[in-house]
């Protein structure tokens, strides 16, 4: 059986840019992946600056650039009747944003780890882990066991790592929205800015991506997706009718490829270290897809636990303190923007609370860039919701519409109420602990 230091289970943009960084360091790493890249993977794909810039320090962000992905440094987010515009500072952001297929951006991660040194192995899949007196220490696989120092599970949100070790969720939250997207050729207008729209209930993400295609997508209620998938084309062709802007940007470009759908998904944590073990990207924590920051977080999570783990992999209790360490700053540095996130993503028609949030956001450039830096998790919510904001903001929404003072009171009780109770769940329940020892034993 061949022996490794890290055995990583999934190629994509959390487990390939994590072998590159442990490659680096000395580190005999091997990587699977049940795919043959180029690969697809249900995902909208924007990348905001902070994970731009570990794609810089991995030394794959020319050769995405290559692919013809333009730089994202303009952004308009459009509710009902507000519009917000801002630019991405580069005083302020030192990369800009970007939007690339997972085609695209899996291949080239997927080759950067081959590069590193990292022994890659696609098309090969994980049958089951391999565990001695409840530590696990390698993985099988179709093609024989792998023995491994330390395991990490890399391979979505439906992880097999997850599943193995029976790995717990915990504060879940149901899906508020269902994206739908598709790429389109002929759009003459390839200028860098990411569109964000809300009008009425249906919520809209656009962006030119990368080999000279545009993408265009749509959020419906999640009630709704019954009545979508009933009649797709007319219901999204519809959808994109719904914003005028949008419409009129695709014009008479032509749609290549099916619209794709996410049809299966909430929002979690799990638990993501145990015994030899630990949880990158996806398979350790999910959010609303709004605010677009899936890859970022998966890029900063694998560049953070490379940092973390100790130089000598052998040390299974210096391994294991530092995923558990790892984990619990996984979690305090996502919770916040996992809220955000819900919120965002929160079916139905905006409040004339956020509404005029929004609307007063857009009249101060500082809060706008604000906005900005929080997308590109610089900032926490709260320092852009800051307690004056949502004061001033509430008696304005409450001036505006006298007619709604009941819905509006009612949402500004149960925002100080929210703001009261939100800090992160326990990372770990005695149940959970539990499930797990039982998972690892079978």
């Amino acid at each position: 059986m061949e022996h490794f230091d890290v055995a990583i289970v999934g190629a994509r943009c959390a487990g390939s840019p994590f072998a590159v960084l442990l490659a680096r360091r000395g580190l005999r790493v091997c990587v699977l992946d049940k795919a043959h890249f180029p690969s697809d993977t249900p995902s909208t794909h924007v990348i905001q600056p902070c994970g731009v810039g570990i794609l810089d320090r991995i030394g794959v962000l020319d050769t995405v650039l290559a692919s013809g992905a333009p730089k994202i440094d303009r952004f308009t987010l459009v509710n009902d009747d507000v519009r917000i515009d801002g630019a991405l500072d580069q005083a302020v952001f030192t990369q800009p944003g970007l939007c690339v297929r997972r085609g695209t951006l899996d291949s080239v991660l997927v080759e950067a780890a081959g590069t590193a040194g990292a022994d890659v192995r696609t098309g090969t899949k994980m049958t089951g882990l391999l565990v001695e007196d409840g530590r696990v220490v390698g993985v099988d696989t179709e093609g024989g066991p792998i023995g491994a120092r330390l395991v990490v599970g890399a391979d979505g949100r439906h992880s097999s790592v997850a599943a193995a070790v029976g790995a717990a969720e915990y504060d879940v939250r149901p899906p508020g929205r269902m994206p739908a997207w598709a790429y389109f050729e002929g759009v003459g207008d390839r200028e860098g800015r990411l569109r964000l729209g809300r009008r009425g209930a249906l919520a809209f993400l656009a962006s030119p991506t990368d080999s000279g295609l545009y993408m265009a997508g749509i959020a419906v209620d999640w009630a709704q997706r019954a009545e979508f998938h009933s009649n797709r084309n007319a219901a999204f062709r519809a959808g994109i009718a719904g914003w005028s802007e949008l419409a009129d940007l695709l014009g008479d470009a032509r749609r290549v490829g099916p619209i794709r759908v996410m049809n299966d998904w909430h929002s979690y944590f799990r638990q993501s270290a145990g015994a030899g073990w630990a949880l990158l990207g996806d398979a350790g924590h999910f959010k609303d897809f709004t605010p677009a920051q899936g890859i970022a977080d998966a890029l900063r999570q694998a560049e953070r636990l490379a940092e973390d783990l100790p130089d000598d992999l052998a040390d299974t209790a210096a391994v294991d303190a530092a995923t558990q360490r790892w984990w619990r700053w996984r979690d305090k540095d996502a919770y916040p923007m996992y809220l955000f996130a819900s919120d965002m993503g929160a079916p139905g028609t905006t409040t004339p609370l956020v509404n005029r949030i929004l609307r007063d956001i857009a009249t101060d450039p500082e809060a706008t860039t604000r906005l900005l830096r929080l997308l590109n998790h610089e900032l926490l919510p709260a320092q852009l919701l800051n307690p004056r904001r949502l004061v001033l903001a509430a008696w304005r929404a409450l001036r505006d519409r006298p007619d709604l003072w009941r819905a509006t009171g009612s949402e500004i009780a149960s925002a100080v109420r929210d703001g009261a109770k939100r800090r992160p769940a326990p990372s770990l329940t005695a149940s959970a602990e539990t499930a797990v020892v039982r998972a690892l034993d079978r």
